[in-house]
């Protein structure tokens, strides 16, 4: 996740729509896989290394995240539509989903481990955590996690737009990640993003050419004219930018 304190929109759109390394065709950057917490030489500084593992249910390690590919209906206990959360922050999003659709099975997916642990914390505040889990993967390699057609929906919210050209391998929305995306929903399943960078918005765009998406909705100021879904939970970064007034951009995208 970025930080929202650093971005400001794009001033020419024009430009971003003429520059190629804005093509929506970007590679996508290289993985952060789980690994055994014995692996990682900070265990003893960090303490929320070992936290994340030891705090249980919704938390879990990448390990026992990817052994439930295939069969999360088995870890949740039941069968119900799976969404997912890419960048799941500090868990505003992901809480507040869950508590207002205790009818579905929600899985977050977090790079860092403070960042597990603070949404784990406010999964059990709403008490959630019996159709919801929290785990430390890389949003870039969902494939480990999921089988194809297994989710539902995908949301993912502020993701860094890394504006200079020799950081476009790090960004996350292009070409390939949209090809991961299309594999993992189910065919009518929704992928749902916000941005507060107009960038974000026209490499999705441009990424969606020739790859089995349906545009169902936008909105290029969500303070102003709402979400493009009918149902929406304020992000913190959501926040942090409309107290400044700037936009924040939403799209969804459906798989045909």
């Amino acid at each position: 996740m970025a930080r929202a304190g650093e971005r400001t929109p794009p001033d020419d759109v024009e430009a971003l729509n003429d520059d190629p390394s804005h093509d929506g065709e970007t590679s996508a950057p290289r993985l952060f896989k789980g690994r055994p917490l014995e692996s990682y030489t900070s265990l003893a500084t960090n303490p929320y290394l070992s936290l994340h593992a030891e705090l249980g249910r919704p938390a879990m390690t990448s390990e026992a995240a990817a052994a439930c590919k295939g069969r999360w209906h088995e870890e949740f206990g039941r069968e119900a539509p799976l969404h997912v959360e890419i960048g799941a922050g500090n868990g505003f999003f992901l809480s507040g989903m869950a508590a207002r659709h205790p009818e579905f099975n929600w899985l977050g997916v977090e790079i860092r481990f403070k960042r597990v642990v603070l949404t784990a914390r406010k999964l059990l505040k709403v008490q959630a955590e019996g159709w919801s889990r929290i785990t430390r993967y890389d949003g870039n390699a969902l494939p480990d996690l999921l089988r194809p057609g297994e989710v539902a929906g995908i949301y993912l919210n502020h993701p860094d737009p890394w504006p200079k050209r020799q950081q476009a391998h790090n960004r996350m929305i292009c070409g390939d990640w949209l090809d991961m995306i299309a594999t993992l929903l189910r065919p009518g399943g929704d992928l749902k993003v916000k941005t507060d960078h107009q960038l974000n918005v026209l490499a999705l765009v441009k990424a969606m050419e020739g790859r089995p998406f349906t545009l169902v909705g936008r909105s290029d100021d969500v303070a102003r004219d709402g979400a493009p879904w009918p149902d929406d939970v304020v992000t913190n970064y959501q926040r942090k930018f409309n107290e400044r007034g700037l936009p924040v951009y939403a799209l969804w995208l459906r798989r045909d």
